[in-house]
């Protein structure tokens, strides 16, 4: 186990933010950790999605699924159920990334699908297989927190550690450890839809700075005394 470990607010896409940011990580002594959401809505989420899995594998990185990466996922198993919601939530812009702009003029959302399965079998594969919590001395990472009605955190639904808000958000934190997560912008947990900067309350710690939305990637490292430090990438 190294001695601190360094966690990726939600990407969405934000290539260049998300790579001046690893230049900030020690590889040597910080374990990394991506919170989720690689894509959707930004800049390049092939390349982030890309780039993580690259971490993973030759780095041990853990990446740690988001809603994001399970609504690409819906979309793949059944295009033309999801597209409509998967479309939505920025996930044409992530096909385009994969294959080509406009892609959704020239085939339909199942011929889409099989050219991702194609091409891209490897990648799907490996976001099928992501785990949705990691464990670290006193701390949870997980995407979008946990049921703190449960006598075991660990007993949340997937969907829960995917997608919860406000019970987790509201709800006393009674598990003994400390919560990092993201999927919910700080700016609407500080409650003003203009603070980008982390929303620490009740040993509970948001990280999505909202960066595809003009706001912050944070990279935030812990060492087993706390917050040891927040690395702020923006635009």
């Amino acid at each position: 186990m190294k001695d601190e470990v360094f966690v990726v607010g939600d990407v969405h896409g934000e290539i260049t933010l998300l790579k001046k940011l690893l230049e900030k990580w020690d590889r040597e002594k910080q374990q990394l950790i991506f919170i989720g959401d690689l894509g959707d809505r930004g800049e390049n989420s092939k390349a982030c999605f890309l780039l993580a899995k690259e971490l993973v594998e030759k780095h041990g990185a853990i990446y740690l699924k988001g809603n994001h990466e399970a609504i690409l996922l819906n979309f793949i198993a059944n295009p033309e159920e999801f597209a409509g919601n998967y479309f939505l939530n920025g996930g044409l812009g992530s096909l385009e990334s994969f294959l080509h702009e406009h892609i959704n003029e020239e085939y339909s959302p199942t011929e889409i699908a099989l050219m991702m399965k194609h091409y891209y079998k490897d990648l799907l594969a490996f976001l099928a297989e992501l785990p949705l919590y990691y464990e670290w001395d006193q701390y949870v990472f997980v995407h979008a927190g946990v049921d703190l009605g449960k006598k075991d955190w660990h007993d949340s639904t997937e969907e829960d550690f995917l997608w919860i808000r406000e019970p987790f958000h509201k709800k006393k934190n009674r598990t003994g450890k400390t919560i990092v997560f993201g999927h919910t912008p700080t700016f609407y947990l500080h409650g003003d839809n203009d603070r980008s900067d982390l929303w620490i309350s009740d040993d509970k710690i948001g990280i999505d700075g909202g960066a595809v939305y003009g706001g912050s990637l944070h990279g935030v490292v812990f060492d087993k005394n706390g917050l040891k430090e927040d690395h702020i990438i923006q635009k």
